[in-house]
């Protein structure tokens, strides 16, 4: 038998609903302002079919570039063999929500220029780059409190 290769193929999880987010969509989704500009994530919400973005669309993000009073229209880029192209899809905005992908960018600019400005008022120098995790302190366990135990099993007893 051969494999469906139509418009919704291979999407029955990507377009389904939440576990305990079914039913009516929160009016927060429509209450939300979107502006040119703006980074938004494309994910489709399975209960509205009406303005719904095409399955490779499904958890890319895109800028904002038109918005109409139901839809907006997004700029994403889509690999097409060794190349992105830049596609421009109109969605409706139940299928779209504000990126968080910048968030933690924004902080760091905020906090380093905090920094920056106490640092300068003080004379000193400041070190404002991003480290990795390094590795943990080295420690001793004493051997005084931690002697070790020699387990061995139960003997079976065959004896009634």
């Amino acid at each position: 038998m051969g494999h469906a290769a139509g418009l919704r193929a291979g999407t029955r999880y990507a377009f389904s609903r939440d576990f305990k987010k079914k039913g009516y969509i929160a009016l927060s989704t429509y209450m939300k302002f979107y502006r040119v500009g703006d980074i938004v994530d494309v994910v489709a919400n399975g209960a509205v079919q009406k303005g719904m973005p095409y399955k490779v669309y499904h958890g890319k993000t895109g800028i904002v570039y038109n918005v109409t009073k139901s839809a907006v229209g997004v700029i994403l880029y889509r690999q097409v063999g060794n190349r992105y192209i830049e596609k421009r899809i109109n969605v409706r905005i139940e299928h779209v929500r504000h990126s968080r992908s910048r968030d933690e960018f924004l902080t760091r600019v905020k906090t380093n220029a905090a920094a920056k400005k106490a640092a300068k008022a003080e004379g000193k120098t400041v070190f404002l780059k991003r480290q990795p995790a390094m590795p943990r302190e080295s420690r001793t366990i004493s051997a005084k409190d931690n002697m070790p135990e020699t387990i061995v099993p139960i003997a079976y007893d065959t004896h009634i």
